[in-house]
């Protein structure tokens, strides 16, 4: 049972309120100035501590500057570099100066949505829900370890801004030649990017013994990402290797490229061999990429854009929905119908006018 102690302090008679833990060390809070308020407390402990929702007060006094420091580190070591980066700027930049001072239990669900609300009206959707997704997670922290009861960004409505998602870029064929010739040296890279989907980390991390050229496929095995002007090789995205589809006219110009090389080198490698930094020129002037849109009279886009071409083109040529998810490297076909249920839509006038078929071969009319 806990206790009720008066004291002398400076400004005059204190009580102190002492309770047990439940890995029985003492507790205690002082300060109370009437003996009534140090006993409704206590009994609040004590209540707590019966239900088995005890928080101590002391831990409840850690601050976001105190945990959040130690979830970045947990971050850093289990996330990709490029997805960690965004995230350790969403920390530093945002989630730190407006709550690294403040009291994991004096932060309330109101307080939050203020701020969410505050960021939605500064910036992007993407960067908003990010950012508040950090200060969640520090707090689930506080949660995990018994300093709060109740993650205050957890209950409620937030009131997070949508993501609106743009328009797909899909070239034509003709398009995607007319793109690769403006592109010169790195015609070939263009017509890997817009004929098998696989990501830009994928192609420039690619090596010549990844590429089966008897079955016509590349083994996606490793991913290049550039994280403040230095390379990291990877896994994919998805942690797991898959085997694309590679048109055998690409094979047949990657085999003439490819002649001399060691199986151990890059498919396409930058000027100096070795791995190609987005999309720069070699004398760090303008996007060559651009530069090559522009020549060939397209539309502004990015190199991730030619992975939608790929998956255009794909259904164009017949593939089905299970196939260009692992030609993409998707965790599932509802993935891939969520990001282009645009392109199947031809699939639902196909199905009514095939069922309007069907009907009139056994003499629908007949009915009515």
């Amino acid at each position: 049972m806990g206790s009720v102690h008066a004291y002398q302090a400076a400004k005059g008679r204190r009580y102190e309120a002492r309770y047990r833990k439940p890995n029985g060390k003492q507790g205690a809070k002082r300060g109370f100035t009437r003996k009534r308020d140090a006993e409704i407390w206590l009994a609040e402990i004590e209540t707590s501590r019966a239900k088995g929702s005890f928080i101590d007060p002391q831990a409840a006094r850690a601050t976001v500057d105190m945990l959040g420091p130690i979830w970045i580190e947990a971050k850093r070591h289990s996330m990709k570099p490029s997805s960690f980066a965004p995230v350790e700027t969403a920390w530093r930049l945002r989630v730190q100066p407006k709550w690294g001072g403040w009291e994991v239990a004096d932060i309330r669900h109101t307080d939050i949505r203020a701020w969410v609300a505050e960021l939605t009206q500064s910036t992007g959707a993407t960067v908003t829900i990010r950012t508040f997704g950090v200060l969640a997670s520090i707090l689930d922290d506080a949660v995990y370890d018994g300093r709060i009861a109740v993650n205050p960004a957890r209950v409620g409505r937030i009131g997070l801004p949508r993501k609106s998602r743009g328009r797909h870029v899909y070239l034509t064929h003709e398009e995607v030649f007319r793109l690769a010739r403006a592109a010169g040296d790195r015609k070939l890279l263009v017509l890997v990017l817009a004929y098998t989907g696989i990501r830009w980390g994928e192609a420039v991390a690619l090596r010549v013994d990844d590429i089966d050229f008897e079955r016509g496929r590349f083994r996606i095995r490793r991913n290049a990402v550039e994280v403040h002007g230095k390379i990291h090789v990877g896994t994919p995205k998805s942690h797991t290797g898959r085997a694309v589809p590679v048109p055998k006219f690409l094979l047949d110009q990657l085999a003439i490229a490819l002649q001399g090389r060691s199986r151990h080198d890059l498919a396409l490698p930058g000027v100096d061999g070795g791995y190609l930094r987005r999309t720069r020129s070699d004398d760090g002037s303008r996007s060559w990429f651009k530069t090559a849109l522009a020549t060939a009279e397209l539309p502004n886009m990015t190199t991730h854009d030619l992975r939608h071409t790929a998956a255009s083109l794909a259904v164009q040529s017949g593939a089905n929905v299970k196939t260009i998810q692992r030609m993409l490297g998707h965790t599932s076909a509802a993935m891939t119908l969520d990001v282009y249920s645009d392109l199947f839509d031809e699939d639902l006038d196909a199905v009514s006018k095939r069922l309007d078929k069907g009907a009139r071969k056994v003499g629908v009319d007949k009915l009515f």
